[in-house]
């Protein structure tokens, strides 16, 4: 007998011969839930009963060779003693599916084709559901939406302290030169307020040094600003409330990223840190895709503009993207950068597969390879390598512009 094609569809396996007519039928469950879950399996290329029921019968008819869709479907034929051959998108597949609702009703899937579309809208509703569902329960988008979150709260703190130093500063503009850390400056705004609080006592209970307190004292003593009332010092203050509770939501934050990310992609975060971590997998989409890239493309997550410029304009690509923020990168000199970050990439590839396929404890050991290759390319290139004489090129026969007269 000649060759059969295996159709995976909605309404079950069908082997069809070269002219599309029906061999071996094997319909898909009858309640939704286990047609769902029966093309999910199909989706990750694991084996149903549909599929050993259909070759188990192609085998008692004498089928040896069968024509397949995907490599996960060929190795379930292999397993069942048949010999596959993948040919995607081929003619009687495409037809098959082009005529699936009249092959449902001569099956017996449904009795007519409007009911076909009914139950396949039924079923594609609660296939769309489950996959949603599966998706939010991976506990790795947890760590991406944390990580976008403090983004936001930091763009959302420098805009508002720029607010509070230009709003206070008609009260106390000397105090925004003598605090440059906005957490401090915020600090002072809501505990103090007017500046006659700016005491030696009252700063020294906040925690300066006696130099410091009574630089800030004689300040706040000899400053040109504006006296306020109380009435409008309150709502200042209600600003640098609302800046200490965001800096507050972003330890808290902090402490929930490095908790989700020792628990799903524990090597990652022991290779660069619970935060740069979840940040690599916010740029690619979670675990799963990031374990899935090469490791040259980890290498320039987030330089993605600077990389198609380069590609557009033919200069140089970025050799790092957000792993710059490693400190053996950005301590290091500006020759060994790119091959640090080389190096940093291809353990990452392997922390993160080693996170999504096995879930082994290998952190220890890559940070220890790693380190021991920063040491090595630290040994080999200690000096910047000697800059390429650039050929030189004529330069263009000068124009003389005319001169305009009357």
């Amino acid at each position: 007998m000649g060759k059969a094609y295996i159709v995976e569809s909605v309404i079950g396996v069908i082997a069809l011969n070269d002219e599309g007519s029906i061999l071996v039928y094997a319909r898909s469950p009858e309640s939704v839930d286990d047609t769902v879950e029966y093309l999910l399996n199909i989706e990750r290329g694991e084996s149903t009963p549909q599929h050993s029921e259909v070759l188990g019968k192609l085998k008692e008819l004498g089928v040896a060779n069968v024509v397949v869709e995907s490599l996960a479907t060929a190795k379930i034929a292999s397993a069942h003693g048949l010999t596959p051959e993948v040919v995607p998108g081929g003619a009687v597949f495409v037809k098959a599916r082009d005529s699936i609702q009249e092959l449902a009703v001569k099956v017996g899937f449904v009795d007519s084709p409007e009911k076909f579309f009914d139950k396949l809208h039924e079923i594609m509703l609660e296939y769309t559901r489950r996959k949603l569902r599966r998706e939010a329960q991976k506990r790795d988008l947890l760590a991406v939406q944390a990580i976008r979150a403090i983004d936001d709260i930091d763009k959302t703190i420098n805009l508002y302290v720029a607010r509070l130093r230009e709003w206070y500063s008609i009260h106390f503009p000397e105090l925004d030169e003598l605090v440059k850390e906005h957490p401090e400056y915020a600090k002072l705004v809501y505990e103090l307020g007017d500046r006659s609080n700016y005491t030696v006592e009252n700063l020294v209970k906040l925690g300066y040094g006696r130099e410091k307190a009574e630089k800030l004292a004689d300040a706040a003593r000899s400053s040109i600003g504006a006296d306020l009332s109380d009435f409008d010092m309150n709502y200042i203050k209600v600003l640098a409330g609302i800046i200490l509770d965001l800096y507050r939501l972003r330890d808290t934050l902090d402490e929930y990223i490095d908790a989700v990310m020792k628990e799903v992609a524990p090597n990652i975060a022991a290779l660069v840190g619970p935060k740069l971590g979840a940040r690599l997998l916010s740029l690619a989409g979670g675990l799963e895709k990031l374990a899935k890239l090469p490791a040259s493309t980890i290498q320039v997550l987030g330089a993605e503009k600077a990389l198609f410029r380069a590609l557009r304009t033919g200069g140089k690509p970025p050799k790092h993207g957000v792993i710059f923020q490693h400190p053996h990168i950005h301590k290091s000199p500006r020759w060994q950068r790119g091959k640090i970050a080389r190096a940093l990439a291809a353990k990452l590839s392997i922390a993160a597969k080693v996170d999504y396929f096995s879930g082994r404890l290998v952190g220890d050991k890559l940070v220890k390879e790693f380190e021991e290759r920063v040491e090595e390319i630290k040994k080999l290139y200690p000096k910047p390598p000697p800059r390429k004489e650039e050929e030189k090129k004529p330069k263009p026969p000068h124009k003389f512009k005319k001169k305009g007269g009357r």
